[in-house]
């Protein structure tokens, strides 16, 4: 009996100094896993909330276009109020901020080329982009604390997006899906000067969406009930945003090669129109012409010489007419002198006839 229990004592005291004699980034390794549970969805929960699906990698043709939204406009003023959190609503940056500092969310460095990298070699660290962009925070036990009167959601004034316009050959669809999404700080100096533009960060949409999922979103001033998600605001593409850039060779802005503002809104016009079309041919679609060049025709129609000519139907229609018109007054000429000829002749025959008998009777005499 002692044997026994000697060797569940010495069995014990092995268990416990091999749980003891674990290397520290072990246990380092299993703490963040049990911090990322606790903080980031579930695969399941992602899908269930998300309204937006990966776009396929294996598309026949695809298209990249770079927006900005300007949050001063009536259709983007969803993303910028309330400024401050009104109860469970939160404008767009306060919403971002807050998942990127939890750690739900990575950010992506703003590369200098303008272009996205979703690596993890580009990811930001969250404490150096709060000091880059002098947001002030808490590390209270390594979890941060910001808070609401701290986030500049009123200086963010604009958004870049990225935009992926495909034609998927497996299920026949076409479809546009934002891709990629990237706050924009504006800042002015001490002094009142000019507003600066800071791109801060790029965000993996696929990553943000199914937060965006569950964040209600007011869109109308007319119907103040949040009837929409962020997600569903962004899939539909409810938003408004002027092309400044396309996937290109050269990795050029619009405003690179366009001299001036007039030729830089005909380019972004092209480009939709572009956008247009191609999805039209893939349906069939015939383009309608526009209501201007159809003035235009109808004006230089009407500076024309006008040449009437009456159709033969017409003319021979009028000779007919004016033939029967010439011969009716000879017809009623005739028939009137025939009816004026035997009025007059009734008489003249009558009385011959009552002379012819008083004739005979005075021969009878």
């Amino acid at each position: 009996m002692k044997i026994k229990n000697l060797i569940a004592i010495v069995t014990l005291t092995l268990c416990v100094q091999g749980v003891m004699a674990q290397p520290k980034s072990r246990i380092q390794a299993q703490a963040e896993a049990e911090k990322k549970t606790e903080t980031s969805l579930s695969e399941r929960a992602k899908a269930q909330y998300t309204a937006q699906m990966p776009a396929p990698t294996d598309v026949v043709w695809k298209r990249d276009i770079y927006r900005t939204l300007d949050l001063t406009k009536e259709k983007n003023a969803a993303l910028y109020y309330p400024v401050e959190p009104l109860g469970d609503r939160v404008n767009l940056f306060t919403l971002i901020i807050r998942l990127v500092a939890d750690g739900k969310v990575p950010a992506y460095e703003y590369r200098s080329d303008g272009n996205e990298l979703f690596t993890e070699d580009n990811k930001y660290k969250v404490t150096d982009m709060l000091d880059k962009f002098y947001i002030y925070y808490e590390d209270k036990g390594g979890k941060l604390a910001i808070a609401d009167s701290d986030i500049p959601s009123g200086e963010v004034l604009s958004y870049f997006i990225k935009e992926s316009s495909f034609y998927d050959q497996r299920t026949a669809t076409y479809a546009t899906r934002v891709t990629a999404i990237c706050p924009v700080l504006h800042r002015s100096g001490d002094f009142g000067s000019e507003t600066t533009k800071y791109p801060m960060f790029w965000l993996n949409y696929d990553e943000v969406s199914p937060y965006f999922g569950m964040t209600p979103l007011m869109t109308s001033s007319y119907n103040n009930v949040s009837n929409m998600s962020v997600d569903d605001y962004f899939v539909r593409s409810l938003y408004e945003g002027d092309i400044y850039k396309t996937a290109n060779l050269q990795n050029k802005l619009l405003a690179q090669y366009c001299p001036n503002d007039t030729a830089l809104k005909a380019e972004q016009q092209r480009i939709e129109k572009e956008l247009v079309t191609f999805e039209n041919k893939l349906w069939g679609i015939e383009e309608s012409v526009p209501a201007a060049s159809q003035q235009e025709a109808e004006k230089k129609s009407a500076a024309r010489p006008q040449v009437t000519r009456a159709p033969k139907v017409e003319k021979s229609a009028k000779t007919e007419t004016v033939k029967a018109e010439d011969s009716t007054p000879s017809k009623t000429v005739k028939a009137s002198s025939v009816r004026t000829t035997h009025q007059k002749t009734a008489p003249t025959s009558k009385s011959a006839s009552s002379s012819q008998t008083l004739s005979v009777r005075r021969q009878r005499r």
